[in-house]
């Protein structure tokens, strides 16, 4: 599997190409605006069909590109239901966001949750629920490949916003502990924007969430 990291979009969101050359397949996690122009070279290159995109939450800089993207390759779409207002209806953001985000709204094909298991790329991916930034943002990890893609969890010395609707610091602190500190501390943390960081790196460094003391 190979991990191509695309930012994309006005506040260069992070997109995630995973690829699969021998496969011939490919997933897209997180779709922000512009990446379709981006990927497609690389399908073409490593031979590779788009199967599946995979969002990590609702925000409109992560689904900016969904619409297009289902119409060019039929991809189906997978997220969290407590963000189904978020993606189906993009107006909700643009009424906190204070500006005409020109979003269209697209229909998830099947909601995924804690604890489900989902293979791609001839590997298992396990989700969980990571909720305090967005109620919906969820991560996708591959125990194999000791890589967690989080959304907008955490960062790299950071944590998600959470003064948004449906946002709360210490269900973030929750989330983080729970779901995201309880992986192996080599998991390499995929974030919706930035670098790339590891688990045990934030349970150590992160300012906002270190990992309790034993």
């Amino acid at each position: 599997m190979k991990i191509h990291v695309l930012p994309s979009g006005p506040i260069q969101t992070n997109g995630y190409l995973l690829t699969d050359a021998k496969l011939g397949v490919a997933i897209l996690l997180d779709a922000p605006g512009g990446i379709w122009e981006k990927i497609q070279p690389i399908l073409a290159k490593e031979g590779c069909k788009l199967t599946e995109l995979w969002l990590t939450h609702g925000h409109w800089d992560h689904t900016q590109d969904s619409a297009r993207l289902k119409r060019a390759t039929g991809v189906l779409i997978r997220a969290h239901q407590a963000d189904q207002p978020l993606i189906e209806t993009p107006e909700i953001m643009e009424e906190f966001m204070g500006a005409r985000l020109g979003l269209e709204g697209i229909k998830v094909d099947s909601w995924v949750g804690q604890g489900d298991r989902l293979t791609a790329l001839g590997r298992e991916f396990e989700v969980r629920h990571v909720p305090g930034h967005c109620p919906g943002n969820v991560l996708f990890y591959a125990a194999d490949a000791k890589a967690a893609f989080v959304g907008d969890a955490l960062f790299n010395g950071g944590v998600g916003r959470w003064d948004l609707p449906g946002g709360s610091f210490e269900l973030l602190e929750q989330s983080i502990r729970e779901q995201i500190y309880t992986l192996p501390d080599d998991t390499v943390v995929f974030s919706g924007h930035g670098p790339r960081t590891t688990v045990g790196a934030e349970k150590t460094g992160n300012p906002f969430v270190m990992a309790a003391v034993q």
